[in-house]
């Protein structure tokens, strides 16, 4: 009689069970969905345009291998090593700036400043675009208002060249690396410099041998980040320098519109699946750094 009793009160405990996992799944379903149309079918026409070819004649497509190789050669490829190196550079500038104001905020021991400087960062660092371009025209530009007081032009400053893009890079740069390395900062134990300093050794013996090491992940993940931000930006120098300094994300605008050959959109798909494969480098990159530094600093 018992065991009767048993199985009928285990079968509704069951069912109810089941019944509350289900909508979690539902939960997660829109998010996938979302995933599924935002990511996977750009990456999936981009994949496809990368390797079909159109004849002009017939309008017949096929695929073939001839847009990656076009991509590689020429104009395209100096434009994919231009924005690498100006993303290698701003973000190597980037990183070494921000981590000393990082430093100076989080041993700071004003609250209020920290959340200033912090608050700031968050909007600078998303600050980009044709405003950002605009601002710096209207102030380092060949009339700009401190180009004119300060004499600038005399000595050779050019605001539209290779050197005043890594400038205005770094505008936003500087301000996301003091808000990635900030957290990584913060844990750091005190203990660790007491026991350094105890020992006999000096504040840079300390950050050469204790803190930069165990910062060394987070560093390199915040550079990672700083280089891939670099990397993707369009607006800022489209609208600043044009075709000036050559850069894969102008060389895909101007393919997709056919400024400078008609028909090359597949090329510019190309192009896009170049960056992908960058992006995607860097990532690999980014996320194992950015788990052994948490491993580091939650210890």
């Amino acid at each position: 009689m018992t065991t009767a009793l048993s199985r009928v009160d285990v079968a509704p405990v069951a069912s109810a069970k089941r019944r509350r996992r289900a909508p979690g799944w539902l939960a997660v379903l829109p998010l996938l969905v979302f995933t599924a149309v935002a990511f996977g079918l750009p990456a999936v026409a981009i994949l496809d345009g990368a390797f079909t070819a159109k004849d002009a004649t017939t309008g017949a497509t096929s695929y073939t291998g001839a847009n990656m190789t076009a991509s590689l050669q020429g104009p395209y490829l100096t434009a994919l090593l231009g924005s690498v190196k100006l993303s290698a550079i701003s973000a190597a500038l980037g990183a070494l700036i921000g981590l000393p104001l990082a430093q100076a905020v989080v041993s700071s021991r004003s609250r209020w400043l920290r959340e200033a400087v912090l608050t700031a960062s968050g909007v600078l660092a998303n600050f980009g675009g044709v405003p950002l371009a605009f601002a710096f025209v209207a102030t380092l530009g060949n009339a700009g208002v401190l180009t004119v007081h300060l004499g600038l032009k005399d000595s050779g400053w050019d605001l539209y060249s290779f050197w005043g893009l890594v400038l205005v890079y770094l505008y936003f740069l500087i301000p996301l690396m003091v808000l990635t390395i900030t957290p990584a900062l913060d844990g750091l134990r005190s203990q660790w410099r007491e026991a350094a300093l105890n020992n006999g050794a000096t504040g840079v013996q300390y950050w050469r041998h204790v803190a930069l090491p165990v910062l060394a992940p987070s560093l390199l993940g915040g550079l990672v980040l700083l280089f891939g931000s670099a990397f993707a930006a369009y607006a800022t120098a489209a609208a600043m320098v044009g075709s000036a300094v050559p850069l894969v994300t102008l060389q895909i605008a101007d393919a997709l519109s056919g400024n400078v050959l008609v028909g090359q959109e597949n090329v510019a798909l190309a192009l896009s699946l170049d960056m992908v494969l960058v992006a995607g480098l860097v990532m690999a990159v980014y996320l194992p750094l950015q788990r052994r530094s948490a491993r580091w600093l939650d210890a």
